[in-house]
């Protein structure tokens, strides 16, 4: 997607929530500092042609772990889930405030890492990402800058499927999201309500 394109629905967001778009631009400026390396190209290797399997952290994942099949994209703490079951995805997609020492060792064996700046993440960006040893990709809300890319989305869920879509996916399958999830906090309900609308622009709706 290109940034002119999603502009509009990133300024509705930042009115939503009261966001401030200069703090996603020094989250991304950060990102870029700390990310030496740009694996873009692995990313899109595993995604383009294939069958992909976006995976969200709802309660339900484990009961839909059947229908798991070709590229496995985890959204943040869903990574942990799937390695206790046995499944290492082939990449996370996080604000890494899910991260735990489960991403390092994933990292360590060619999982992907596709983490994402936003304002309120600066202090685990500082200190994850200099821990991750493995294949990265550094993402932003705001306008992308050289190593950080805009694929579109906004929680890690709908943003993995956004980039399945945008690196040429040949079909993508969502598990482990709940939506209409009545047992999260107002701020979490409200990144759920946009996650719908932002899946419904690409054909998803859940």
């Amino acid at each position: 997607m290109r940034f002119a394109d999603w502009e509009p629905h990133y300024t509705a967001i930042l009115e939503y929530f009261g966001f401030e778009r200069e703090a996603d631009e020094a989250a991304a400026r950060l990102l870029a500092d700390l990310a030496d390396r740009d694996n873009v190209g692995l990313l899109e290797a595993l995604i383009r042609g294939r069958a992909v399997t976006v995976c969200g952290n709802a309660p339900s994942l484990p009961d839909e772990l059947d229908q798991v099949e070709g590229t496995v994209l985890a959204a943040d703490a869903a990574a942990e889930v799937l390695a206790d079951h046995g499944i290492r995805p082939d990449a996370v997609f996080t604000d890494l405030d899910g991260a735990t020492d489960v991403f390092i060792d994933l990292s360590e064996q060619g999982t992907v890492m596709v983490v994402h700046a936003h304002g309120d993440n600066v202090p685990l960006l500082r200190h994850w990402v200099p821990l991750l040893p493995g294949p990265l990709v550094a993402t932003t809300q705001a306008a992308p800058l050289p190593r950080v890319h805009n694929f579109g989305g906004f929680t890690d869920g709908d943003r993995a499927v956004f980039a399945a879509d945008e690196l040429g996916a040949a079909r993508i399958r969502i598990v482990g999201f709940d939506l209409a999830d009545k047992n999260v906090d107002p701020l979490k309900r409200g990144k759920l309500y946009w996650a719908g609308i932002l899946l419904r622009l690409i054909g998803y709706d859940l």
